[in-house]
């Protein structure tokens, strides 16, 4: 039996958009592809995982207007959070990476983030 299992869930049913995201610890370990399934359940767009090691998620617009719009917005949110995510930006679209850099891989906080993003 794993014991870390019904904490984790625990925590991941509480709002992630309520959470905030906080700093790696030296030695964290990125989530294993069962904690990170657990945390896509909690987001509503279709975030597609890469090598378990972030999260993808493109967002289409009318126009090059909107696209800026909304990523200014995502970029008001990951600076109240300090957690950045990467951003590709064209006409009428805006592609968004999450990833912890400083554990090589996905924690809570991308997740936090997302969450936070589709709300923008």
């Amino acid at each position: 039996m794993n014991h870390g299992t019904p904490l984790l869930w625990f925590n991941a049913m509480a709002s992630l958009t309520d959470k905030h995201c906080v700093p790696c610890e030296r030695g964290t370990k990125p989530l294993d592809e069962a904690a990170v399934r657990q945390y896509l359940d909690e987001l509503r767009c279709p975030w597609e995982v890469v090598d378990n090691k972030k999260i993808r998620a493109e967002f289409s617009f009318k126009d090059f207007d909107e696209a800026m719009f909304f990523a200014n917005e995502v970029a008001a949110v990951a600076t109240s959070e300090d957690h950045h995510p990467d951003m590709h930006i064209s006409f009428k679209r805006v592609v968004i990476e999450l990833t912890t850099h400083a554990i090589g891989g996905l924690s809570e906080n991308d997740f936090i983030l997302a969450s936070k993003i589709e709300s923008c």
